[in-house]
């Protein structure tokens, strides 16, 4: 008995009927909330965060999105359920085609009703394989200078038992007499508007142009098996927080010779204490004391590539910012780097002795506002105009 399944709308707690948008929004957050790297030994959240993963990568993609939404588990996971077709026993021998009706309105209209045989997709044509949604979080200089990280995800491969056949060790899958290979059969209806002919999907071999008389006991006939790879991933310098890096051909392998899928990892970063991302500018903070605002003073200043120094003048005033040029972070494609803006406050004494407070008090008597007080001389005139 497989086991039972949550709906993946109310894994991602979003309605049916949500937008590309909506889904991506609750996966981040959920992504975040349930992130092994946030939630250590967490049995509980390591399950939730696998599930909220693969909830995505059904509900992200379009095809998988309608099929999932016509046919529910069964529709994106062959080996859901117990045996058949993988989509709940519809569009076998005994089930309703409705290509038929699309083909017979085809025939008259020119399309409508799900499109004709004449655009009917070659079930044995090779097709990509499905992109797969991880995510991980690194810390704020990891971001700028790049980094590797070490990605699990599970998806599907080749059968090994197989090599993809999908037929037992020492036989061969046969092709369909029904068929004779092609994977679709023509069918003669008669109408009341005269015969028909139209083509739909092989019942016999559903599809695939040949028949596994003896299935493969790893993977069922399938010719894939799902599993488990730890992939290593460059993420590369200067991304941001939320971006979504591509890692080609890591997602699920592809179907009758397609091409591989790809693994797409969001990054989430971790906010530094010191220093803050404006685009591909970093800003921080330096406090001053009274005496090196006053005097000017050599700074030594803190940047992702090290110490730098930098001299202040005398009278530099609160709030003043200053450029550290190509002191940012480097730009995804390596075209050039931000800039450093460097802010400085002013950090007035606390707690001072008696003796302090005392020379302070002689040292301001000494200053006059004409020449020492610009902005507060300039303040009371426009105040005295005001009243006058």
């Amino acid at each position: 008995m497989a086991e039972e399944k949550r709906d993946f709308y109310e894994v991602l707690g979003v309605q049916k009927g949500a937008s590309e948008d909506e889904i991506k929004k609750a996966y981040r957050q959920l992504a975040k909330k349930y992130h092994p790297d946030l939630n250590p030994g967490d049995a509980e959240a390591e399950r939730k965060f696998k599930e909220v993963n693969e909830a995505y990568e059904i509900l992200s993609d379009a095809q998988k999105r309608a099929r999932y939404d016509q046919f529910g588990h069964a529709g994106v996971d062959p080996n859901y359920g117990a045996g058949g077709t993988g989509y709940g026993g519809f569009g076998g021998a005994g089930g309703f085609d409705f290509g038929d009706l699309g083909d017979i309105f085809e025939g008259f209209f020119g399309g409508g009703f799900g499109g004709g045989s004449s655009r009917r997709a070659n079930p044995n044509a090779p097709r990509r394989g499905g992109d797969l949604h991880s995510s991980c979080t690194i810390s704020f200089f990891e971001a700028c200078k790049g980094v590797k990280r070490e990605i699990e995800v599970t998806k599907y491969e080749s059968c090994p038992d197989c090599h993809g056949s999908g037929a037992a060790s020492g036989t061969e899958a046969q092709t369909c007499s029904e068929c004779g290979g092609s994977g679709q059969t023509r069918v003669t209806q008669r109408t009341p508007l005269g015969t028909i002919s139209s083509t739909r999907t092989c019942p016999k071999c559903g599809g695939r142009g040949k028949i596994v008389t003896s299935p493969c006991k790893k993977c069922g006939g399938n010719g894939q098996v799902r599993v488990k790879r730890k992939i290593e991933v460059n993420i590369p310098a200067g991304i941001d927080d939320g971006q979504t890096i591509a890692v080609r051909g890591q997602g699920d392998q592809g179907i009758n010779g397609g091409p591989p899928g790809d693994l797409n990892i969001t990054v989430s970063v971790r906010p530094d204490t010191l220093f803050k991302r404006d685009g591909y500018d970093i800003w921080c903070e330096i406090p001053l004391t009274f005496s090196q605002a006053a005097l000017g003073d050599e700074l030594v200043v803190p940047t992702i590539d090290g110490k730098v120094k930098y001299t202040i003048p005398e009278g530099t005033q609160p709030g003043t910012v200053f450029r550290l040029k190509g002191k940012g972070v480097p730009a995804v494609n390596g075209r050039g780097r931000g800039d450093q803006y460097v802010e400085v406050t002013v950090e007035i004494p606390k707690g001072l002795s008696k003796a302090q407070k005392e020379s302070l008090r002689n040292f301001e008597n000494l200053l006059t506002e004409e020449k020492q007080y610009t902005k507060r001389k300039g303040f009371f005139e426009k105040l005295k105009d005001m009243f006058e």
